[in-house]
């Protein structure tokens, strides 16, 4: 939009001061969720590491990006919490950490902690930093802390620095692991990774906990786009009896 007001402002010398212009809204859909049920299914068919993957995505609410990114420093244990660095809009929050995935993710760290000595020893220790973390702590690409909670089994070549670097598992490999998993669940939904997130906000409110704290959760900033699991909810939300249920 602010292209074509320039090009007509500057090139066509066309004043455009005057028109109403509003950006079209984009259709807010139904989100489609997981039964407890499904939902445990379809962890029970993945393998790991994906499995304690999708286990954080529905009982974290993280969304899949947000899962491959974790470092090391953002699972706290002490505290059963996770931080989330950047995620959607930039923004930083924290979630709450299973209290049932605490030995999945002490194996995982070790996991990374092996994997982080072997790279040292191949000379390929560094781990990939944005830019002014890099600059402001050079030394922190090659500790363990910042190492990926899910790194990649090889190693790529970074295409910014064209170092060799062990990065985080893509994200279509988890895509396609969850599909499959969904398929030998016999699941005939419309579903995905971002299901499980869905879910873990549908399970929350038929819990009966309070819409403000699963906004905090999610990582919402308004409070309308936590309202719309509602209408996921048993019972539409509202303990609405179908009259041939009667």
């Amino acid at each position: 939009m602010n292209a074509i007001v320039f090009l007509y402002k500057r090139f066509l010398k066309i004043d455009v001061s005057g028109l109403n212009i509003r950006n079209a809204r984009r259709k807010k859909r139904i989100p489609v969720v997981f039964s407890h049920k499904e939902a445990t299914q379809v962890i029970y068919h993945l393998p790991k590491p994906y499995q304690l993957m999708a286990n954080l995505m529905y009982g974290s609410g993280l969304r899949l990006n947000e899962c491959l990114r974790l470092r090391v420093k953002d699972i706290d244990f002490e505290m059963n919490m996770i931080t989330i660095i950047d995620g959607k809009g930039i923004k930083d929050r924290r979630t709450l950490l299973p209290e049932s995935l605490l030995d999945d993710l002490h194996n995982q760290i070790q996991y990374v902690k092996s994997l982080h000595n072997f790279d040292i020893e191949n000379g390929y220790n560094d781990v990939y930093l944005p830019n002014a973390l890099s600059r402001k702590y050079p030394k922190a690409a090659s500790q363990l802390t910042w190492k990926y909670v899910f790194p990649s089994k090889n190693y790529s070549e970074d295409p910014h620095s064209n170092k060799i670097r062990r990065h985080h598992i893509m994200d279509t490999t988890v895509q396609k692991q969850i599909k499959k998993a969904i398929i030998a669940s016999g699941i005939h939904k419309h579903c995905g990774s971002h299901t499980f997130r869905h879910s873990f906000a549908t399970r929350l409110l038929e819990m009966n906990y309070d819409i403000r704290t699963i906004q905090e959760l999610l990582g919402h900033s308004d409070v309308s786009t936590t309202e719309i699991y509602t209408h996921v909810v048993k019972k539409g939300g509202s303990g609405v009896k179908s009259p041939v249920d009667v």
